[in-house]
């Protein structure tokens, strides 16, 4: 539990994870005492990503000053796409595919909020009370709610509508109405007088506290943090490869560990203050040590160590500092195929049939294989100047043989020259 004596809106100010918020006044109050509070999540993938982890986190620090938390899957918005944020429209998952969706990110969600006791933290999907509606129901008892001009004037529409080469269908045009319905059914069904998002779902937020003032004269808030965003504007936890996914089975503890150690200069201060529980005066240290000390990256290792343990706990935060220390020299062991080519993904490689190196293969000849060397003679050389190594093991004799006990994963076997010339060889 976070110090009684502060408030969760102080909290988000000093991060700097407000960006709107209904009267502050008037939220302030009600937040002064334990309220539900929900933020939503899109099943379009069976895991959650970086951008999922900012409103996973902003639930999680309402839990501490003594909150529940609401976590809605949309099960049936999820059905439609929500436009916000989008410049084109996506392609809409079958129904099977977003139970299983829903399923895998329930199983995530478990593992960063408190479900315990009465006052746990509660994950919903909007299927189970969408599903029933008819359409001739919905738009009468809900649709007549909503002035065309008013949703039209939404930036998530309008925005859409502007653009010459694309639109918006009748489809997500709905799914407002969807969205704001979820509000009021989450405040007759748990008391929930709070929706939390990112700053793109403000007028998705709005949508909802008007209906529910409209249908049940309710008096709900809204509250939207920053978009997680990069410096230049792109969306973090994007990368070449796609998306950075909280599944150990989709991004592995090592590749998750690379990509917040690599964070900019200009990125770093915001995600330790959005993604992460570290505190005030911690903070002020390394924004004194990323101005003083940059190369050290003192920010940058202290926000990967953080959320790497967080997302994949204790061995996996182990596992990929191992990994990283390889790069640097160290022995190459307990390691797996799949995490060895991820750590040498961008150095050459050469695959041969596994019976070359059952039968033994002399470590010239491997030199020759991965073009370490372009004739015997300079592999005999580098090997009696001590420059080659064996899965980070220097090699002392020319005459070595390799076997199958050399691998260092299942099939895979890591040669270095020099300090950082590196090579992969597969046997297949």
């Amino acid at each position: 539990m976070a110090d009684s004596k502060q408030h969760i809106l102080d909290e988000l100010a000093w991060r700097g994870l407000t960006h709107q918020c209904t009267e502050e006044t008037a939220l302030r109050q009600v937040l002064g005492t334990p309220q539900s509070v929900y933020a939503g999540f899109d099943p379009t993938a069976s895991s959650l990503h970086v951008g999922s982890l900012l409103p996973l986190m902003m639930l999680r620090r309402f839990q501490k000053f003594g909150h529940r938390p609401i976590a809605l899957v949309g099960g049936a918005t999820g059905m439609i796409g929500d436009p916000s944020g989008k410049s084109e429209e996506r392609n809409l998952l079958s129904r099977e595919s977003l139970a299983e969706n829903v399923q895998g990110m329930r199983q995530q969600m478990e593992r960063f909020l408190d479900f315990s006791g009465t006052a746990g933290a509660v994950i919903v999907n909007n299927y189970d009370w969408m599903h029933g509606w008819t359409y001739l129901e919905f738009l009468r008892d809900i649709g007549k709610n909503f002035p065309v001009n008013v949703m039209l004037s939404k930036d998530s529409v309008r925005s859409r509508i502007e653009r010459q080469d694309g639109g918006i269908s009748y489809t997500e045009f709905s799914y407002m109405l969807l969205q704001a319905y979820d509000f009021v059914y989450l405040h007759r069904q748990h008391s929930c007088r709070l929706q939390i998002g990112g700053s793109d779902q403000w007028g998705n937020i709005t949508a909802g506290i008007d209906l529910a003032r409209r249908l049940d004269s309710a008096a709900l808030h809204g509250l939207t943090c920053p978009l997680l965003l990069t410096s230049d504007g792109r969306k973090m936890g994007k990368t070449e490869k796609g998306a950075i996914w909280l599944d150990a089975s989709r991004t592995s503890p090592y590749a998750f560990y690379q990509y917040w150690i690599n964070v900019a200069d200009s990125d770093v201060m915001m995600c330790l203050r959005f993604l992460t529980e570290i505190d005030e005066l911690e903070m002020r240290g390394l924004v004194n040590s990323l101005a003083t000390e940059p190369e050290k990256r003192q920010a940058q290792k202290t926000l990967a160590k953080w959320l790497t343990e967080f997302i994949h706990g204790r061995a996996g935060l182990e596992s990929a500092e191992r990994a990283t220390q390889i790069l640097f020299g160290a022995e190459i062991e307990n390691l797996d195929d799949r995490q060895l080519c991820e750590i040498f993904a961008d150095v050459p490689s050469c695959e041969l049939p596994r019976a070359v190196l059952e039968s033994g293969l002399p470590i010239i000849d491997a030199l020759l294989h991965v073009k370490f060397a372009t004739s015997k003679g300079e592999a005999r050389r580098s090997l009696q100047g001590g420059a080659v190594a064996v899965n980070n093991k220097r090699v002392n004799s020319v005459d070595q043989i390799l076997s199958i006990s050399d691998l260092a994963g299942e099939s895979v076997l890591v040669l270095r020259s020099g300090k950082k010339n590196y090579a992969l060889m597969k046997f297949s």
